[in-house]
């Protein structure tokens, strides 16, 4: 638990990096990542609790199914949950991507941070987290601007425009990278801020076109089958 809550430290960065929902019904909703607000209203979805111990998410658990708010534990459709079957992290925090060198930019990141942060605790370290309101900001915060949002980076209320602290991230998890052979995928990951995030890109094109919304489908497709070649 304590790797679970220290990662929505980056959850802004995840969802910034990964934003490509910025239509909804034909409209231009102003927000980076409609998808993630959208998809937080459904009761058992949005940020997860912060448990300290393995034992406090298990009562959670219980109460849950007990009351019948869901009939099994992969109905806790958290953005960052426990995949118990498997003893792992799940992270859902993150929009689709339409091309797999983000795609694996964004595994690196993610993969690097949890064996940092996993390390980290082993060796006895209290791993940080920020109040649950900080979160819950930055939620919101990257949702709306994406990498141009400013993200609270702990419980001191010091900010940060979230590609800089990004920046400062990847340099961290460099050795982690190095050992766990992702090296480029992980220097990628500076390369969806510097190209334009996919919510840039598919906007880019909608102005271009008059706001021509098949125009823009059909520049993700178009996106994911040069990426194939």
């Amino acid at each position: 638990m304590p790797v679970l809550s220290a990662l929505l430290n980056w959850y802004p960065h995840l969802q910034a990096l990964s934003a490509s929902s910025p239509i909804w019904a034909g409209v231009d909703t102003g927000y980076a990542s409609n998808r993630a607000l959208m998809f937080q209203q459904l009761p058992t979805a949005g940020l997860p609790f912060q448990f300290e111990r393995w034992s406090e998410f298990e009562s959670f658990c219980d109460d849950q199914l007990t009351t019948g708010v869901i009939e099994e534990l992969t109905e806790i459709r958290w953005d960052i949950r426990p995949a118990v079957a498997h003893g792992t992290i799940e992270n859902r925090v993150c929009d689709g991507v339409s091309t797999f060198r983000e795609m694996a930019a964004l595994v690196a990141l993610v993969h690097c941070l949890v064996v940092w942060l996993d390390e980290r605790c082993a060796a006895g370290e209290q791993l940080p987290t920020m109040p649950p309101w900080h979160v819950q900001e930055n939620k919101w915060r990257a949702a709306r601007y994406g990498v141009d949002a400013i993200v609270i980076l702990d419980a001191r209320c010091e900010e940060r425009l979230v590609t800089d602290d990004l920046a400062d991230l990847v340099t961290a998890l460099e050795p982690v990278a190095e050992r766990l052979g992702c090296s480029a995928e992980l220097a990628s990951v500076l390369d969806i801020a510097a190209r334009g995030a996919s919510y840039q890109r598919q906007r880019a094109v909608a102005e271009r076109t008059g706001g021509d919304l098949v125009a823009v489908v059909d520049s993700v497709v178009r996106e994911l089958r040069e990426d194939l070649r």
